[in-house]
């Protein structure tokens, strides 16, 4: 099926290129969207003399999407999600709760907007992107922890991995501690044995 595209699409076409698409696919989304119209002699005569206006809102919106995205791209956002001791989690985080927590942050963005190349599911930073415009986008940064401290903790460059080891070589560490203590206690009282006994005394 055959389409005039209105605005640019991405891996489709740019904006007045008239493109062959699966009927399903105009159908259900570049129709139903406003991205584009069948190509229809009628339609491509439309899309010529209103071809001046939709250049001229596509640059407005495209603006206004490059303005947001100087603020949104590079912003880290925290995550809040349970997760085992390895730093797996409970469930994946999905464009809707990178959704919800850019939007508690002041950002307004839609959860179509997100795209999370592979499925969020450990904790730790993990980048997604916004599209924000079919040619502006920005990248974030999302910070997926247990707590806010150990968001903090990652931000600073640490993964939960080795935040788990340190805690583990820390653990291991008193406990030879305290074996090393026992150690030396239990020499002094064989020392305090081997003074009192009758052999030395004599």
């Amino acid at each position: 099926m055959q389409v005039i595209l209105l605005e640019r699409v991405a891996k489709l076409g740019q904006m007045g290129e008239v493109v062959d698409v699966k009927p399903g696919y105009a159908r259900n989304y570049l129709l139903r969207q406003g991205k584009a119209l069948t190509a229809s002699k009628a339609n491509i005569a439309a899309f010529e003399t209103q071809k001046a206006q939709l250049e001229a809102r596509n640059l407005e919106t495209r603006k206004e999407a490059a303005t947001m995205a100087d603020r949104l791209d590079g912003q880290q956002f925290i995550v809040i999600r349970q997760a085992s001791d390895g730093g797996s989690l409970y469930g994946s985080v999905t464009p809707r709760d990178v959704s919800e927590t850019a939007t508690e942050a002041g950002f307004s963005v839609d959860r179509k907007q997100v795209v999370i190349g592979d499925p969020i599911k450990e904790l730790g930073l993990h980048e997604a992107s916004v599209l924000l415009h079919p040619e502006v986008q920005a990248t974030i940064l999302l910070n997926v922890a247990r707590s806010q401290e150990e968001a903090e903790l990652q931000a600073s460059g640490k993964s939960i991995q080795e935040l788990a080891a340190e805690e583990e070589a820390a653990a291991e560490y008193e406990i030879a501690g305290l074996f090393d203590d026992i150690g030396a206690a239990a020499s002094d009282d064989d020392d305090d044995l081997m003074v009192s006994t009758p052999e030395n005394n004599s």
